[in-house]
């Protein structure tokens, strides 16, 4: 092995694992001391509520690789491992970034590529003042299977649709490609942290106080690599039937991992590599799960070739449609958001989300679908409230959800073709477990009457004197608007896409 560098930093961002990893193995092969670092980047967090649940699974995962590198040093027979471990800084990364590598006097950083726009401007901004110093910023792809120009299609282009996406990138899928990095391989290069870059007197991880941050005691997703690792070995046991439970939330269906997808607290290379290998076997949940993952691929890969789509839609043509605004929108906008349309699964997965960051993926599409094409509000204001409160926000996945509900994306649904929430909800929720968990006002309605409460029997809703009794309108609002008038309305917006006028 020929050493490039004699010493390297690791700058981790949606990476946060020591196992696996593509930039710390490739900076423990090529330097003779590595050194690991994390930023709280206040250009991001300044944005953000003082209470944030990704913030603090961040902070606790954090905490967990600090140690997690100080072990993996001392199984390697690194000098000094009980000083090695994770530097943490908060303040703006484009700063903190080139001041840290030169305070620690390295020649190289590597991190995984990030393609979100900001990250792009972000690291060129880092590049430019590591090079100042003599130092060189390495990317590397970390966060999907395939990237950017792996998968194309025959005349070299970016595929934008998804099925003949999936089928090139599985004629694509080799061992290879899921194959571990094996950082413990080369681990004995993790250095002890200098005093000065880390007094000892100081906790290496901040708490959420000392960033800014108010604690969060209800989070609701194990934070870390071992809580990455309890999920995924209670998803194994379950992983077969996936494709019959996906879509029941009331259910234990999916693999609740999205989270630790995003902010890398488990490798995609891992899970690609069980799905794979268990669909081959026969799994029928396997093969369908591969293939959620696969849609995670495809919308980064989307992101990366039309970074237009922050903001604007996949097809232009459907940036000509006329939205709801006003007084009226805004208050139905809100309503939306806080789980009190009147559609009781729609509000259901409204309140799941405020009340623990998360929503389940069908659900995704149910309350997308409503807000877009039931209330014919712009898309990219829901967009935006799912960022501001999904623990497992991810810009690509997000922005292309959102705009396959609006039917302005790839591979979208057609626009004429609109969930009805109330046909959803006796689908995918028939006996009311999720409604009634999160809208327990309805709790004592028969399973029939709860899909559809404004439309139930006098009978079921109990007489209005009683003191259980569920009184529409009262204890649960009526409908904000009827679906089969909203469906029209829609129609009519959506014309001017297919007239192409104005």
């Amino acid at each position: 092995m020929n050493d490039v560098h004699t010493s390297a930093l690791v700058w981790l961002r949606r990476d946060l694992r020591c196992h696996d990893h593509a930039a710390l193995f490739h900076a423990l092969k090529q330097a003779q001391k590595v050194w690991c670092a994390f930023v709280f980047d206040t250009d991001i967090l300044d944005a953000l509520p003082r209470r944030d649940r990704r913030v603090a699974f961040i902070r606790d995962s954090l905490f967990e690789l600090d140690g997690a590198l100080r072990v993996l040093a001392a199984q390697a027979g690194a000098p000094s491992p009980a000083l090695a471990g994770l530097i943490v800084r908060h303040g703006s990364a484009r700063q903190e970034i080139p001041r840290l590598a030169a305070q620690l006097g390295v020649q190289a950083v590597y991190a995984a590529h990030d393609d979100e726009p900001f990250a792009l401007q972000r690291d060129a901004r880092v590049r430019g003042a590591l090079s100042d110093i003599g130092a060189a910023l390495y990317t590397l792809k970390d966060h999907v299977v395939f990237e950017r120009n792996e998968v194309l299609t025959g005349n070299d282009t970016p595929y934008g649709v998804f099925t003949p996406y999936k089928n090139a990138w599985l004629k694509k899928l080799e061992p290879f490609y899921v194959k571990p990095y094996p950082v413990e391989k080369y681990a004995a290069r993790l250095a002890a942290i200098p005093d000065a870059v880390c007094p000892p007197t100081q906790p290496r991880v901040p708490t959420l106080a000392d960033i800014g941050f108010a604690p969060v005691d209800d989070l609701k997703v194990p934070p870390g690599t071992r809580g990455a690792q309890a999920l995924l070995d209670d998803f194994l046991h379950r992983i077969d039937r996936y494709d019959e439970l996906r879509d029941f939330p009331g259910l234990k269906g999916p693999s609740y991992l999205s989270t630790h997808l995003r902010f890398g607290t488990v490798s995609i290379r891992e899970l690609a590599g069980l799905a794979w290998a268990r669909a081959q076997a026969g799994s029928p949940g396997a093969q369908v799960w591969l293939s959620e993952l696969i849609w995670r691929d495809f919308y980064h890969q989307i992101l990366f070739h039309h970074p237009h789509v922050v903001g604007h839609a996949y097809k232009r043509e459907y940036d000509r449609i006329k939205w709801a605004h006003g007084k009226h929108a805004d208050a139905h906008f809100a309503a939306w958001c806080e789980g009190r349309t009147g559609y009781p699964l729609v509000d259901a997965a409204m309140r799941q989300l405020r009340q623990t960051g998360y929503m389940h993926n069908r659900l995704r599409m149910v309350t997308a679908s409503f807000l877009i094409k039931d209330l014919g509000i712009d898309w990219r204001r829901g967009e935006a409230w799912f960022a501001e409160q999904l623990l497992d926000f991810d810009l690509a996945a997000n922005n292309g959800g959102w705009q396959w509900a609006a039917s302005s994306g790839c591979d979208a649904q057609p626009y004429f073709r609109i969930f009805n929430p109330i046909s959803q909800s006796e689908k995918f929720d028939p006996q009311g477990k999720f409604i009634r968990r999160y809208v327990p006002e309805l709790a004592g309605l028969p399973d029939k009457a709860l899909h559809a409460p404004w439309l139930a029997k006098a009978a079921d809703l109990a007489d209005p004197a009683a003191s259980d009794a569920v009184v529409i309108g009262r204890d649960y609002p009526q409908p904000i608007v009827q679906h089969d008038a909203a469906r029209a309305e829609t129609l009519a917006r959506y014309a001017v896409v297919k007239s192409g006028k104005d």
